[in-house]
């Protein structure tokens, strides 16, 4: 497999992981947690081209500064939930700052999602990245 081809692949596993979990998430947990903290506020429909934006974004963020360069998945992972502690910390707090109804509770539930999917999509990316 070319290097192209190589990090196509890595770019688009991390992507479905992110992807899956985080989709299995916003139905069952996210949305009903967002909706009885905020849901005077939030669209009826999302905004389909800034999520998939933020997806595509937010995996090239994770290829290149969880994966690529780290000396195993284990690695990966660490510096994944790093990257997703600082983002998820910086859209939560922030929010939490100017937001009227968000709440504690809900900063800190999706901070520690945020962390904890950015390390296991780094985690899945590495290890294709090994193979």
């Amino acid at each position: 497999m070319t290097n192209p081809a190589r990090a196509a692949w890595v770019y688009t596993s991390t992507l479905l992981a992110f992807l899956a979990m985080d989709a299995v998430w916003i139905q069952l947990i996210a949305m009903p947690l967002f909706k009885s903290a905020i849901g005077g506020i939030m669209r009826p429909e999302p905004q389909i081209a800034a999520a998939i934006a933020f997806y595509l974004i937010y995996t090239a963020g994770l290829v290149t500064l969880a994966i690529n360069g780290a000396p195993s998945s284990a690695r990966a992972a660490a510096k994944g939930a790093v990257l997703g502690l600082t983002a998820y910390a910086t859209f939560d707090l922030t929010n939490l700052a100017i937001v009227n109804g968000w709440t504690w509770a809900l900063a800190v539930i999706d901070i520690a999602w945020g962390t904890a999917l950015s390390a296991i999509a780094a985690a899945v990316g590495s290890m294709v990245a090994r193979r």
